[in-house]
């Protein structure tokens, strides 16, 4: 294994960060001043039998690592990987106040705990749970102050957290602070860690004596990124990200080690970036899609374990916690490449009876008996998934859109044929060669794509197109966006599979090219890899348009997912928002080095705390891409779009697992440059459950 397994997680270390810029400002020791070292003691599970088939409720005490052991688990939310976490309850009702550790993996929750174990007998009763919660996480009078401490691996970091929506005073988390340190081994190690901006707030009063750390400082010093937790067999090979740009192709069956994340890539059984990627990057979705493993590690093309299995067979385990390799045999990788193999994905027949540009509102119209999942999927079939997305957030309260109108999937079926391009596909799909040899497949999809670019339009498109315009978009640049009956489907949403393009009817040619290129798009050597891997008939896809006006210099652009992408269970309900500032860094895709605001954001909550996980570095120190105002305008727009879309994928529909939706946004003030600029929804369609099943 060498040096791909992790440092066991309970190996005391001292924490040693630099100074935050608000420790130096007010004089408070954060964790730049070092805290002190672990020391191990006497533990107080020995002599109870504790071990892998036992376990312990709760402990007054922690002597040890076996101790810590012996309760923590995996954070509920894993923000931050390399953690493990032991919930703590401090309760005031006890004489000067009681301390437990509680067992962390049999009491997920600290009221699971409490309720069992601190409510009647000669204490006070704990009432039900929604009452419990209201005190005792925003209450001053509260009787329990609850946290965890987590171990952070990487850093080497012992911390105290309260949840990020927490209320507690300054005082009460004092009080809990020097509780935890005086009772257990790590005490001297022990630091304070905000989980969010208003806990942050509260955490400058702390006293003096009370080191901080920021969740900056602990990114800072981790060098390991599980993006997709999976398992995969493959050849591992070294390249990078200029070299996928400039036609390198890869197998199916490669495990690819990058410098940083590449514009495109095709069906591969694994990837590592030494480049930390963004959750919601199109390259991550993929890997979520395709149920492979994909993790950022620091200076990972000088990896020395990785090095030793370079262009050998190899096994990858990727783990919230850990990710380990090894050698693996030819019966191990076609075994694991059969098991892989999606069942083929088979599309409904084409609606080719809409020819008509319809303004979005008159799409996807529900009607009774019919239920959003179906009618979603009938105008799919017509309009492609884009559009058809569209069209609900366009009669959805509280969503705020580009007025748009779509162009059916007759007109590329017309175009298609009337050019002889669909005999060209056929001719394409019985060559043994192309099928066989990646190399010819990609240039004969390059000659197919080039005389899509020359071939015409169909007339009476362009008529109905140009009066359109002229009527109800006058003077305006439009975005021609690909919408096709082959993504934003269940097992299947092909992110970033085809290209949209921006064209100005004041030059009707720029028109055309967009509309061309978008078809063309269709043929790109990624996206027939993904329907190939998939088992999709390339001749039954079929795209329309979705149109709308340009975004020319958008002030800010951004995805989010409306559910804690780091929470499987569901017991820590967040917005994950990630943002950038301006137009020319896409969050998806950003440039070298680039990064951006990465966000949970609590909209649920009282006072919707807000968890920066990380900023963008194109803005000054100390600022945000959004206001407080505009990030509410967009927890508005999002919790609309999840309670919308329940119905086709949620709980509505009868769906009790995980549920989010996938939603591109943009912030633009083009329409009234005096005021401040407001969030414009692109667009929404599911997000894979990051527990693996869709």
């Amino acid at each position: 294994m060498g040096d791909a397994r992790r440092r066991l997680f309970w190996l005391p270390l001292a924490v040693a960060l630099g100074c935050s810029d608000d420790a130096g400002q007010s004089g408070r020791r954060d964790a730049g001043a070092t805290t002190g070292i672990a020391v191990e003691g006497a533990c107080e599970t020995e002599g109870l039998g504790i071990d892998g088939s036992s376990q312990v409720d709760f402990l007054r005490r922690i002597g040890c690592s076996e101790d810590f052991q012996a309760l923590a688990s995996d954070p509920i939310d894993a923000t931050l990987p390399g953690a493990r976490s032991a919930k703590v309850v401090y309760d005031t009702a006890q004489g000067e106040g009681a301390l437990y550790f509680q067992n962390s993996v049999l009491y997920q929750i600290h009221y699971d705990f409490v309720s069992t174990h601190l409510s009647g007998g000669g204490l006070p009763l704990v009432p039900q749970l929604a009452s419990f919660n209201t005190t005792e996480y925003y209450s001053a009078g509260r009787r329990f102050i609850l946290g965890a401490v987590t171990y952070y691996e990487d850093p080497g970091v012992w911390a105290l957290e309260l949840a990020p929506y927490d209320t507690a005073s300054a005082t009460m988390i004092a009080t809990l602070f020097r509780a935890v340190k005086d009772a257990a081994f790590f005490g001297p190690a022990l630091a304070f860690h905000p989980t969010s901006d208003a806990v942050t707030a509260i955490a400058k009063k702390l006293p003096a004596d009370i080191p901080r750390v920021t969740t900056d400082q602990l990114y800072a010093k981790i060098d390991y990124q599980p993006l997709n937790i999976a398992r995969a067999v493959g050849k591992l090979v070294f390249t990078t990200a200029d070299a996928l740009d400039q036609g390198q192709y890869l197998s199916y069956q490669s495990i690819v080690v990058l410098d940083e994340v590449p514009n495109d890539i095709s069906v591969v059984s694994g990837i590592i970036t030494q480049e930390f990627q963004t959750p919601l990057s199109h390259l991550n979705v993929l890997s979520r899609n395709r149920r492979t493993p994909n993790m950022g590690l620091r200076d990972a093309l000088t990896n020395p374990t990785l090095l030793a299995h370079k262009d050998q067979l190899v096994e990858l385990d990727v783990t919230a916690q850990s990710w380990s390799i090894r050698a693996a045999t030819e019966e191990e990788g076609q075994a694991y490449w059969a098991s892989q193999r999606p069942e083929p994905i088979v599309l409904p027949p084409i609606d080719l009876e809409p020819r008509e540009l319809l303004d979005i509102e008159d799409i996807a119209v529900e009607s009774s008996g019919e239920t959003l999942r179906e009618t979603l999927k009938r105008a799919t079939n017509a309009w492609g998934g884009k559009t058809a997305q569209y069209a609900i957030l366009a009669k959805t309260d509280g969503v705020p859109l580009k007025k748009a109108f779509g162009i059916p999937c007759y007109y590329y079926y017309a175009f298609m044929r009337d050019n002889g391009l669909f005999d060209t596909v056929d001719a394409l799909l019985a060559d043994p060669t192309f099928v066989s040899d990646m190399e010819v497949r990609a240039n004969r999809l390059a000659q197919l794509r080039a005389a899509m670019l020359e071939a015409p339009l169909d007339p009476t498109l362009e008529s109905k197109l140009a009066a359109k315009l002229a009527a109800e978009y006058p003077g305006q640049k439009m975005r021609f966006r690909t919408s096709t009956n082959s993504e934003d489907l269940e097992g299947f949403p092909c992110a970033g599979c085809y290209e949209s393009h921006t064209g100005d009817p004041s030059d009707w040619e720029k028109v055309r090219d967009a509309i061309r290129l978008a078809f063309a798009s269709t043929w790109l050597f990624r996206t027939f890899e993904e329907r190939s891997y998939y088992g999709v008939d390339h001749k039954t896809v079929v795209m329309a348009l979705l149109v709308h006006e340009h975004f020319a210099d958008e002030e800010a652009n951004g995805v989010a997912v409306t559910a804690n992408i780091f929470d499987a269970t569901g017991l820590d309900p967040a917005f994950y928002i990630n943002v950038q500032h301006g137009g020319d860094a896409e969050v998806v895709h950003p440039p070298e080095g680039v990064t951006s605001d990465q966000i949970l954001y609590y909209f649920n909550s009282p006072n919707q705390p807000t968890t920066y996980l990380a900023h963008s570095n194109l803005i000054p120190v100390g600022t945000t891409v959004l206001t407080k105002y505009q990030l509410y305008t967009l927890g508005a727009a999002l919790a609309a779009i999840h309670d919308r879309f329940s119905a086709a994928y949620g709980p509505g529909a009868g769906n009790h697992g995980w549920y989010a939706m996938d939603v591109e946004f943009k912030f633009d003030n083009q329409a009234a440059p005096a005021e401040l600029a407001t969030p414009y929804i692109k667009q929404a369609r599911p997000y894979p459950d990051p527990g693996g099943s869709q």
